[in-house]
């Protein structure tokens, strides 16, 4: 695989820590890779792997849209929010409604503070909360501020479970939305199916296959800037450069959606090199991808 952005397909079993793992062992000789975003073992879908400089992007995955569709299981809330947890609460949905799913869906659409389970990827003190949680300690978990951009019922199979699509931004936790779901129809609930459908314009591979992203693939979402040598020059040495002209993106983000920062991909022989920042009505290096992606 070469330095840049991968789209796997993570089937439902693994972590994605493994397949992190499993592609050090057969390129030993890429020392740095990551991926773009933890999908649980239950869930599968579309996973990014990040190569070489690449691994320098992972912060500028975070506040895109990402879609999912899921499967929300009526009448039983367990303590982690998926189906391999143990059952905490057992109620009754044999009321429930499709005007009363449609109803509920609806106050979460925006942004609203959410705690995650204890056994989510969130870090506590530095360290992931599923790992204290695993080691049996309390972990108490703050709220976090979310955003769902929209959301609908794909199909309802009452009283047993519903199937769900959302578009939500990076650090949304769909299982704690399936329980809040639940306590808020006084039924309980979790989520049983996971399925990441997409990230930003990329889309889930089929099993076993994979696609490279590269040059103006990548973070497409921004404007571009065509850089000189001079220019390049200019910016490894610490200096700004004029904003000159600018590219339009090459994905517009979703009508509404909360912008990402405001940033500009530099492109310097046909690669992108430099991400830039807008800084007192000049351009300033943010992050330097040597050799280009």
């Amino acid at each position: 695989m070469t330095p840049g952005i991968h789209l796997l397909h993570k089937p439902v079993g693994p972590t994605s820590f493994s397949l992190v793992q499993q592609f050090k062992a057969a390129h030993p000789d890429a020392p740095r890779v990551c991926h773009g975003g933890t999908l649980d073992p239950f869930a599968s879908g579309l996973l990014l792997l990040l190569i070489e400089p690449a691994t320098k992007l992972f912060d500028y995955l975070h506040d895109i849209p990402k879609i999912y569709e899921g499967t929300v299981r009526w009448g039983i809330e367990t303590d982690n929010g998926d189906p391999h947890g143990k059952i905490i609460y057992q109620g009754d949905s044999s009321a429930l409604t499709s005007q009363q799913l449609d109803d509920a869906l609806q106050t979460f659409i925006g942004w609203h503070e959410q705690i995650p389970h204890a056994t989510s990827a969130k870090r506590i003190d530095g360290e992931r909360a599923y790992l204290k949680a695993h080691r049996g300690e309390t972990v108490a978990m703050p709220a976090s501020k979310v955003y769902l951009h929209e959301a609908h019922w794909i199909s309802h199979d009452l009283p047993n479970e519903s199937r769900l699509r959302l578009c939500v931004r990076g650090g949304y936790y769909i299982r704690a939305l399936a329980r809040d779901l639940g306590k808020l129809l006084n039924c309980g609930a979790h989520l049983s199916e996971l399925h990441r459908t997409a990230i930003g314009p990329w889309n889930d591979p089929s099993l076993n296959q994979s696609l490279e992203l590269r040059g103006r693939d990548i973070l497409p979402w921004l404007p571009a800037r065509i850089l000189t040598d001079q220019e390049v020059g200019e910016l490894r040495q610490g200096r700004d450069i004029p904003i000159g002209d600018l590219l339009a993106p090459d994905w517009p983000m979703p009508a509404n959606f909360p912008d990402p920062q405001t940033l500009i991909r530099g492109f310097h022989l046909d690669k992108f090199s430099i991400l830039l920042a807008p800084h007192d009505s000049r351009l300033r290096l943010l992050t330097r991808f040597r050799g280009g992606l």
